[in-house]
């Protein structure tokens, strides 16, 4: 049997959160070591690393939580603007073996920075592609 996640400590109640909300099959509190103020995590109760692996209602509600989240989020900082975030997998940086979404309010002014900010040595592209990108969509579409 693996160890439990911090995630699932949680979701049974053996570690303390700040919760933001709840539904049939999420959980929202507040990230411990935040981005900037407000920052919540919105996580599956289902244990499950990758994305993929929850069902379709699952996924559907997760993201209902997330909504529910910016809503709640947006009357507090007063804003309609988020970043959101999901790392699905420890290549794509996830650090916690659990599916879960940052959700954070964005204001001006407040440091956040942009997507490619993840990636400072990646060259910007000056024009698209389309017959590499054309070739790599029918790639994507056959393989199902």
């Amino acid at each position: 049997m693996t160890e439990q996640t911090i995630f699932e400590k949680i979701l049974s109640g053996e570690i303390p959160s700040h919760e933001v909300g709840r539904g049939t099959n999420w959980y929202a509190f507040l990230d411990i070591f935040p981005r900037r103020e407000g920052h919540t995590l919105v996580i599956p109760h289902e244990a499950v690393s990758h994305l993929s692996q929850l069902s379709d209602e699952q996924i559907a509600g997760l993201f209902s939580g997330v909504k529910e989240v910016q809503e709640k989020l947006g009357k507090v900082f007063s804003t309609q603007d988020f970043t959101i975030c999901l790392h699905d997998g420890p290549l794509a940086g996830q650090e916690v073996p659990h599916v879960h979404v940052h959700v954070i309010p964005r204001t001006s002014g407040d440091g956040g920075l942009t997507l490619m900010s993840m990636w400072p040595k990646t060259r910007a592209v000056s024009e698209a592609n389309h017959a590499n990108l054309a070739n790599l969509a029918k790639q994507i579409v056959e393989m199902m």
